[in-house]
């Protein structure tokens, strides 16, 4: 209970806590011992990873993950254009088969404003935290929402010119997200109106694949170009509240992205890939507080950090099954 309220306190913008190497379990304490004097491991590692630099492999973690959300997005597209009936709706409130779906910040916001609860909703709201809970983490953001996806692929473009001096990377508080969850939830309520709906770039663009592109399409674009010249993938890291929302759904799944340290030589690899680093900071030489450690509720289970590690520290399990890949 202690790792959930740890990852929930990060989740909300708290900085790790960092336990101080007396505290920490004695062999865990030896494990960081060995590894500061083992120079030919070290040696090796670094000759791996500049050939790993030289000749990189393909992210096949990253391209199943694309091709699923892409996949999930077009089928509300063409349920719609072709009047199968099959998906209905979008992102934030779907039917599949007739069974009633519903995005759980959304639904969140309904319930406040209309301070009413409607059976259908419930229902959907049900079954998608049920979902998303067995996913574990912000699931929802790497695999379903097509922002996520534009911001993946802006985020590539701003790492280029970022290299070449033609972009900042300005970094902002991380517990702006919770204050702003916290301002729209009352704004809902207050107002009697789904305010963050109008603004919300997953919910623009879904509606925008399924029924056609609107003018809001251009606060999503300036979103992209802020985060291409000014700050790193900034809405998903400092302000969306469907992420926390899903964060805290998922704090308690049995899907983890697991950390064993006595695999990891602290190269750094999958920090540079992760779109939320600070839930990576166990992996800093020295910081691991025990042997295994499972990734917190802010993780996306992107996997990019899974297909990154050279040395097989991360991994994917299920609790009860053990790894998965």
């Amino acid at each position: 209970m202690s790792r959930v309220m740890e990852s929930l306190r990060v989740l909300f913008g708290g900085t790790p806590r960092r336990v101080d190497k007396k505290d920490m379990p004695a062999e865990v304490r030896e494990v960081h011992r060995q590894k500061v004097g083992d120079k030919e491991r070290i040696a090796a590692l670094r000759a791996e990873l500049a050939h790993k630099a030289e000749h990189r492999p393909p992210e096949k973690k990253r391209r199943l993950r694309w091709t699923v959300l892409i996949a999930v997005n077009l089928l509300f597209v063409l349920s719609y254009y072709f009047d199968v009936q099959l998906l209905e709706g979008a992102l934030t409130a779907s039917r599949f088969a007739g069974f009633h779906l519903a995005d759980l910040n959304s639904a969140l916001q309904v319930m406040l404003a209309f301070k009413h609860v409607v059976i259908n909703l419930l229902i959907g709201t049900t079954t998608v935290f049920i979902m998303w809970w067995l996913m574990g983490g912000r699931s929802f953001c790497s695999w379903v929402c097509p922002y996520h996806l534009l911001a993946e692929w802006a985020e590539m473009l701003h790492l280029k010119l970022r290299a070449r001096g033609m972009a900042r990377d300005i970094q902002f508080d991380r517990r702006t997200r919770t204050w702003l969850w916290l301002l729209f939830a009352a704004l809902a309520l207050a107002t009697g109106y789904t305010v963050y709906e109008t603004i919300s770039p997953t919910g623009i663009l879904s509606r925008a694949l399924i029924y056609g592109p609107g003018v809001a399409l251009v606060w999503v674009a300036l979103l992209l170009l802020f985060e291409i010249f000014f700050s790193r993938r900034a809405w998903c890291r400092y302000a969306c509240p469907i992420g926390l929302t899903y964060g805290i759904v998922g704090a308690t799944s049995p899907f983890t992205v697991h950390y064993s340290l006595p695999n990891c030589f602290h190269e750094g690899e999958c920090r540079k890939v992760c779109l939320v680093p600070h839930v990576l900071d166990t992996v800093i030489k020295g910081r691991a507080a025990a042997m295994e450690v499972d990734i917190g509720a802010d993780c996306t289970r992107c996997l990019r950090c899974v297909d990154a590690c050279p040395t097989g520290a991360l991994s994917i399990k299920y609790k009860g099954l053990g790894d998965l890949l």
